[in-house]
């Protein structure tokens, strides 16, 4: 199975105290459920699954290999997630095989389901860390010549196993509206 490119290969991994918008960092840090975020802000998220299948680690990404344990065969799960149809983001799972035990096998049967539905469903769900990112722009650079769109990558664990998950937030996604302002009173 070659590799898809639904999420750029190269991507612009910030430092932890790069600046990051307010209402950005919200989004990108959430640790719950993104399904269940982007539920508050439509009426229906769909899944519409682009690639499935077991990959080679030749087929990882440098960063990619560097995130997850020496396996035979990873999981490769690439997906577009809409908001009442219209595409918000962009979802790259990588799951090496030995991950995939018992009741964990189901993640290779998720079709149109939300991965957030399933890894947040359960309690034995831990995660490593959050980077953040951009795409990189027309000029190269993040933000210049081009819009760049914001990414994070999450290094997961069930049950103590690894998976690590790549979103990229489309440009209709509502983490790019304005934060709405709060009402007070006697003004």
């Amino acid at each position: 199975m070659p590799d898809a490119l639904l999420i750029p290969a190269s991507l612009h991994w910030l430092a932890p105290d790069d600046p990051v918008p307010p209402h950005i960092a919200d989004w990108l840090g959430e640790i719950g459920s993104m399904t269940r975020r982007f539920e508050q802000h439509c009426r229906e998220v769909t899944v519409q699954p682009v690639q499935e299948g077991f990959i080679s680690r030749a087929h990882l990404r440098p960063e990619e290999a560097a995130a997850l344990p020496d396996s035979p065969r990873y999981w490769l799960r690439e997906i577009v997630l809409l908001g009442d149809g219209v595409p918000w983001l962009l979802g790259r799972t990588l799951i090496p095989e030995e991950t995939l035990t018992g009741p964990d096998r189901a993640l290779v049967d998720l079709g149109t389901v939300p991965l957030g539905r399933y890894l947040f469903g359960g309690a034995a769900l831990t995660r490593d860390y959050i980077h953040f990112g951009l795409t990189k722009g027309d000029s190269g650079l993040p933000g210049e010549g081009g819009t760049a769109s914001w990414v994070r990558r999450s290094r997961l664990r069930l049950s103590g196993k690894p998976l690590l998950l790549t979103e990229l937030f489309l440009a209709d996604a509502p983490v790019y509206r304005a934060p709405q302002p709060t009402h007070q009173e006697g003004r």
